[in-house]
């Protein structure tokens, strides 16, 4: 009987098989940008979100990949109309598997960088060069964006707190100060998505951004707008089930981290598990000439290996430098339209 992984990690070759099938060339000479949206059931609005995406970001030409997640609409197709490389998958399985398949394909594809965007338009796509900008900088090798910072159009009282209990949480647990840790619009070199482990079918960001702080990547926070939702409905489900879960993945992934640097855990051959043989785009990458603030992080989760982690106080996650943010000016959406 196979297990889930196992389960997930065929779709994910399959998909991916099918992927470079389609698509050919286009799929393995991708640009400096890749823009993954992970998508179920947006037939009716990602067309107008990939229209509104910027053809290029911080001057570096972009492409949009759609990973349609078991969608039964015409997501996928609308998609392509629209001028996205499309991964369709046949199952659901949740945004977070969409996206680590997302991930995988910039990778394999020559991106350089990837940005991600949710599929139902609540995010200015005009803020990507915002987020983007310090990564291709050399000043952080992970950037978020923050509706602390900036602004949100919510008053739903409860999910304000969830937004402030939860970033407040993986602060202290992680000994870095977050704001925002469910933020959708994200920026970040390509390599660290092959480096760190992934494994969340769902609620995903949690589990990313924690992983990504225990490996001692540079993570930042710069101001960002999250809008409301203008058509379809949120597949987050209700406030109470979704933080319960959410509240479990920050859980799991910091006890998992934790134990990835504890020798004897066992966690390393767990790593190694879900690594695809011969991903080479898991390898840490070494300082950068000129850029002396920047230190190689862990090893990749596949050997669970890295540096004593007594200087996060035996929490088992290191503390990260935080690039600088600075409020500007708001921006309008129209102003990044593709071309």
């Amino acid at each position: 009987m196979s297990s889930p992984a196992m389960d997930s990690t065929a779709v994910d070759d399959a998909a991916a098989r099918a992927f470079a099938t389609e698509l050919g060339e286009a799929a393995t000479t991708l640009p400096p940008v890749a823009i993954v949206i992970a998508a179920y059931n947006e037939a009716d609005v990602i067309g107008q979100v990939i229209e509104a995406l910027p053809a290029t970001i911080c001057g570096l030409k972009t492409v949009v990949v759609v990973v349609s997640d078991g969608s039964k609409d015409k997501t996928a197709g609308v998609a392509r109309t629209h001028g996205a490389l499309v991964c369709d998958v046949p199952v659901n399985r949740g945004q977070g598997a969409a996206l680590r398949l997302g991930y995988r394909l910039a990778r394999e594809g020559g991106a350089s960088y990837i940005v991600t965007t949710d599929a139902d338009g609540q995010y200015n796509p005009a803020e990507m060069e915002r987020v983007l900008a310090p990564v291709v900088a050399g000043e952080a090798d992970f950037v978020t964006g923050s509706r602390k910072l900036g602004s949100q159009e919510t008053n739903d009282p409860v999910r304000r707190l969830g937004t402030w209990v939860f970033a407040r949480t993986i602060s202290v647990l992680t000994r870095q100060h977050i704001t925002d840790s469910s933020f959708g619009l994200r920026a970040m070199r390509a390599e660290v998505t092959g480096a760190i482990r992934l494994e969340q079918p769902q609620y995903q960001s949690s589990e990313l951004l924690i992983a990504v702080l225990a490996h001692g990547f540079r993570v930042a926070e710069v101001p960002a707008t999250i809008h409301k939702r203008q058509v379809g409905e949120s597949k987050k489900g209700h406030n109470a089930f979704y933080a319960l879960h959410f509240a479990g993945v920050i859980a799991r992934t910091w006890w998992r981290e934790r134990q990835r640097r504890v020798p004897g855990s066992g966690s390393a051959d767990a790593s190694a598990a879900g690594r695809r043989p011969g991903d080479r785009s898991a390898a840490p990458f070494p300082a950068q000439a000129g850029d002396p603030g920047r230190r190689a992080p862990d090893a990749p989760a596949a050997n669970g290996s890295g540096p004593d982690a007594s200087s996060a106080g035996g929490t088992g996650v290191p503390e990260a430098s935080t690039a600088e943010t600075t409020e500007s000016d708001s921006l309008d959406p129209r102003s990044a339209k593709r071309t």
